[in-house]
C-alpha cells in the first residue's frame, strides 16, 4: 500500500501535526485502526499524566480498616467492604492472607 505525509490536527492542544508515511506504514502494520489524534507532545504528555486534566482526580475521605488511620482514596468507599491506607494496602499486596488447603477445593 502506498502512503503518503498527511498533516492532523491535535485534539488536544489544536496544532497542526505531521503523520507520516512512515508511521502510516508502522500503523498498517501493527493493524491499528485510527489515525492518531494526538501530536507527539501531547501523547507523551498523556502517557506521563502531565496533561492539563491531570490532576482532576477525586479522592474520598475513607478511614483504614486495617490500622484505623484516616486516608483518602481514590474511589468512592462502598459500606461493608474493606478501605485500606497505602501503607497497609502496600503490605497486603506483598504479603496476600494466606487461605487454607479446605478453602480451595471445589
Amino acid at each position: 500500500m502506498d502512503f503518503q505525509d498527511k498533516v492532523l490536527t491535535c485534539r488536544e492542544c489544536g496544532k497542526e501535526f505531521l503523520f507520516s508515511a512512515g508511521e502510516q506504514a508502522f500503523y498498517a502494520e501493527k493493524g491499528f485502526q485510527h489515525e492518531p489524534t494526538r501530536c507527539r507532545n501531547c501523547r507523551t504528555a498523556r502517557k506521563q499524566g502531565t496533561s492539563s486534566d491531570a490532576g482532576a482526580r477525586t479522592l474520598y475521605p475513607a478511614v483504614c480498616s486495617e490500622c484505623g488511620k484516616e486516608t483518602q482514596v481514590p474511589f468512592r468507599p462502598t459500606p461493608g467492604k474493606p478501605v485500606y491506607c497505602r501503607d497497609c494496602f502496600q503490605k497486603r499486596a506483598s504479603n496476600p492472607p494466606r487461605r487454607s488447603p479446605a478453602f480451595l477445593e471445589p
